[in-house]
């Protein structure tokens, strides 16, 4: 007797415990609904309107004085346009982006993606690592560097497309078809929500076992460490400006 009221006991905790998990779960949905929500009112959208300001006097001003950019006053007057949207103030230096470029196996098949390639330091040193560059398929958001990009990448598939946006991006290619993701995109000025959209979108177009490459700047990692995932980090890039440190997630092949 005493052994049964201990079982039933037992279930309405368990059940108590359940009860108490999907209310929490429901009110962490709510919350980040409410952020992104919160987010969009008070920081994209105003940024948005000062990025389209400034980006029509900076055109004016080019216009005017006949200026020929270079990559690193292309990516300063990018990020000053779009702060938002370019993760840094400079091009990815070539120490991170050949260890970027050394999680890809260059004599893999499939394509190799990159988002957020940006003037291409990444995608050169992908090349010289001995990725085929007709192999390459670069999602850029910016018209300016996608011009730039064909014009030294002309073997590769440049899409001018929203990376955030991966499956709108890239519908011409199937599921677990790519041998690797490399990306440059400013992951940490987005909500998490977007983030695990992009990498769950990124995983469904990977091989089993296929790295998605990501920096980021920031001492956490850029993708919170999800279940059945397996992720390695580098070592903190120290001579790249400002320092950076390279994350790999991957999904074992049988998950």
């Amino acid at each position: 007797m005493a052994m049964q009221t201990l079982e039933q006991f037992e279930k309405r905790i368990r059940l108590f415990e359940q009860m108490i998990g999907k209310n929490i779960e429901k009110r962490v949905r709510l919350f980040e609904q409410k952020f992104e929500e919160k987010f969009e009112q008070t920081v994209e959208r105003p940024y948005r309107r000062i990025e389209q300001s400034i980006g029509r006097n900076i055109r004016r001003f080019e216009q005017k004085n006949g200026i020929r950019l270079n990559d690193e006053v292309r990516f300063i007057r990018s990020w000053i346009e779009k702060p938002l949207s370019t993760g840094a103030v400079t091009p990815s230096g070539k120490l991170l982006a050949r260890n970027m470029a050394r999680y890809v196996d260059p004599d893999g098949e499939g394509p190799v993606i990159e988002l957020g390639p940006g003037t291409g330091p990444v995608t050169e040193a992908l090349v010289e690592h001995g990725v085929d560059p007709a192999r390459l398929v670069l999602v850029e958001f910016n018209p300016t560097f996608c011009k730039l990009l064909r014009q030294r990448f002309p073997k590769a598939d440049v899409v001018q497309a929203d990376a955030y946006r991966l499956r709108d991006a890239l519908t011409h290619y199937t599921r677990h078809e790519a041998a690797a993701i490399v990306s440059g995109l400013p992951l940490m000025t987005k909500p998490r929500r977007t983030r695990l959209r992009l990498l769950s979108d990124a995983l469904a177009l990977l091989k089993p076992d296929a790295p998605f490459v990501q920096f980021t700047y920031a001492m956490v990692p850029p993708i919170p460490k999800l279940s059945g995932l397996t992720v390695e980090a580098s070592e903190r890039i120290w001579l790249n400006l400002p320092p950076a440190r390279v994350w790999v997630y991957r999904r074992p092949a049988g998950r």
